[in-house]
């Protein structure tokens, strides 16, 4: 229940908000932190040397760099909790990085309640899909070269959640973006794959943009960019800077986290193979843009126009997502639109304020089992199927993939946030307080909220009755592509089981005593308690009887009904939710079509007026030396015509100013 846990809106932001702890020099295990991002960078590094003869143990090499990783996490992270609550932030010194004149950057890593937290999910879940990967990717001729990929991956999101300042966290968030590249498109051979791959780099890009101009912005106003100057000094500035860096910061959160309006490229990202998505997708890149809008929490708390704009992003990607969800056929396009969708909760419940931090990292922590341990599900069904992701042509596959229905049946179930799974205590929060506040916001965060939650479990419910139950819609020998449906090896169900474990534990762990909102209070500050315009047990009740509404009729049309192997005809909402809302040809249509256009004009007028003045000058010059060097052909006769023509004209001219 919401009653015992705080929450806040823009409008009534408590005077705590905000950093409430100074950060102390790293000693103990927290001095070894850099491990945590040297260990997989120096593995990935090895692996490309190595090159054909890494073959045989690269992939072990890879799966042990980034378990390594938990092993130095959990060390660390035991003795955070073995300090008091405001010593819980450690700033580590590594080496003086750009002094150049009045900007001066050190490499640091800082080890607080909030990057641990997003260090173990990265390490362990992340561990989880390389082993998994081991078998995938078995068969692969260029494993060790994808296993190198997965380790840059992993340190580059090291790197960005551990940065002690935003310009070495944009070192992060530009590897993390390099390996997503390299991922999306690893079977380049293809080239619609080689094409996603360039889509997701390219419209990352615009979200750096953002994140260049923020800190630009930063080092103008404050003459800094680290945590430790800029979070402290936001106090004092004034609300338009801050609001300009908040809403920057926010268009870099987009592009990386996939939110509207540059979500585009999400859906494509799933022509890497499936453990790329689900790193993607729960532990890494994504993740990236909810981790910098919390991390900025000062900058946001004084920039109540930024927060509103958070909330309002998140709450319209949330919709988005969903209903794209609803209309696709592909087993992880659905799933992408559905990150997209929880994504857009956990932005929507950053946009609330301080508690509503802590809120979007509890969902982005339990998304991030579930949601993982799903798309390892979906790469179970398609080696199962021959590589087949239409679940028009799946159905019945409960009976023949036992452990693969059961692990996808718990992550289904907290998607959908059925209690007790994770994703109940985690997105139940964000409904709650996303009714809570004063004027108009309540109502439509809220109801926007509560219709998210009733299109989840639809298309959630759709995509698991479509794959698990119903009748068998298997492509047969007579349609060319006869499949035999079996389980994945151990290495591969293993991790699905872990995680499965997680999608059913880890939020209620989470939850006791509100212990997890009380760890991350050393980043994001302790809230005031405020009350939602509806008895929190309303609110509940409600979301329930959406769920189970959602999940009633999915479960009429995809498993007690026939579904057809051919999508049928449709509605023109349908139509348009299969075409991903028309957001490419949006997209084209008011930016790249005009971009294109002013590009041209802009090369016509370099080539016809730029280029056309200095040509003519420099031809006019040409001419006139060829012909003035025919005057100097060394005949004596020549030159003395010359002069006496010389003469003459000067006689003329001395006539003619005397008449």
């Amino acid at each position: 229940m919401l009653g015992s846990l705080p929450t806040s809106m823009p409008a009534a932001l408590p005077a705590a908000a905000g950093p409430a702890a100074a950060a102390a020099p790293a000693d103990g295990a927290a001095a070894l932190a850099w491990l945590l991002v040297a260990i997989p960078l120096v593995s990935a590094g090895a692996l490309l040397v190595a090159g054909r003869r890494a073959d045989r143990w690269g992939h072990w090499l890879a799966v042990a760099a980034a378990a390594s990783g938990v092993v130095v996490a959990a060390a660390i992270v035991v003795q955070l909790l073995g300090l008091p609550g405001p010593e819980r932030v450690l700033d580590l010194h590594l080496f003086s990085w750009i002094p150049a004149g009045d900007l001066t950057v050190d490499a640091g890593l800082r080890v607080d309640p909030l990057s641990m937290t997003f260090v173990l999910l990265v390490t362990f879940v992340g561990s989880l899909i390389h082993v998994y990967s081991v078998a995938y990717m078995a068969h692969d001729a260029d494993r060790r070269r994808f296993f190198a990929y997965l380790n840059l991956f992993v340190a580059a999101m090291l790197l960005l959640v551990l940065a002690d300042s935003y310009a070495l966290l944009f070192v992060g968030w530009e590897g993390v973006g390099l390996a997503s590249y390299l991922l999306i498109g690893f079977w380049n051979h293809r080239t619609d794959y080689a094409v996603a791959a360039k889509k997701a780099f390219v419209m990352n890009r615009v979200g750096d943009v953002g994140l260049l101009v923020a800190m630009m912005t930063m080092f103008t106003v404050f003459g800094t960019v680290s945590f430790s100057g800029v979070l402290p000094a936001a106090a004092g500035a004034s609300e338009g800077v801050l609001t300009l860096i908040g809403l920057t910061l926010l268009l870099a959160a987009c592009g990386k986290s996939a939110q509207f309006p540059l979500q585009a490229w999400l859906g494509d990202a799933m022509a890497g193979p499936t453990p790329v998505s689900a790193l993607i997708h729960a532990a890494t890149m994504v993740t990236a843009g909810v981790y910098l809008v919390v991390r900025s929490g000062p900058i946001f708390t004084g920039a109540p126009t930024a927060l509103l704009v958070v909330a309002i992003v998140g709450a319209i990607t949330l919709v988005f997502g969903a209903v794209v969800g609803s209309a696709k056929d592909d087993i992880k396009k659905v799933l992408a639109a559905s990150t997209m969708s929880q994504i857009g909760y956990m932005m929507l419940g950053a946009g609330l304020g301080p508690v509503g931090y802590a809120f979007a990292i509890f969902h982005l922590i339990t998304h991030g089992f579930f949601k993982a341990g799903m798309f390892l599900g979906a790469g179970s069904v398609m080696h199962g199927m021959g590589d087949q992701v239409d679940m028009r042509r799946f159905g019945h596959l409960s009976a023949v993939m036992k452990v693969t229905w059961l692990t996808f049946l718990a992550g289904w179930l907290a998607i959908i946030g059925v209690p007790p799974f994770s994703g109940f205590w985690s997105k139940d929060r964000i409904i709650e307080a996303a009714f809570s506040g004063t004027g108009w916001q309540p109502w439509v965060f809220g109801t926007v909220a509560l219709l998210g939650a009733g299109l989840t479990a639809f298309y959630m419910s759709r995509l698991f009755f479509m794959t698990f139950h119903g009748k068998a819609r298997w492509t047969t020998a007579a349609e060319g592509a006869e499949v035999h449906p079996h389980e994945a090896p151990a290495l591969m169900t293993v991790p699905m089981v872990v995680l499965a474990i997680g999608s059913l534990a880890l939020g209620g762990l989470l939850m006791v005593g509100g212990s997890f909102a009380t760890w991350l209070e050393p980043v994001t500050g302790a809230a005031e308690h405020v009350e939602p315009v509806l008895p929190p047990a309303v609110i509940m009740v409600a979301t329930f009887v959406l769920v189970v509404a959602g999940a009633l009729v999915a479960w009429r049309r995809y498993a007690v009904a026939d579904v057809p192997v051919v999508a049928p005809a449709a509605s023109p909402l349908t139509v348009a939710a299969r075409h991903d809302l028309y957001q490419d040809a949006v997209n084209e249509g008011l930016f790249m079509r005009p971009s294109q256009y002013l590009t041209r004009s802009l090369v016509y007028a370099d080539t016809a007026v730029v280029d056309g003045a200095v040509m003519g000058v420099a031809k006019a010059t040409s001419g006139t030396g060829r012909v003035l060097s025919r005057l100097q052909n060394g005949y004596v006769r020549s030159y003395a015509g010359t002069m006496a023509a010389g003469a003459v004209l000067a006689l003329v001219v001395v006539l003619a100013a005397r008449v």
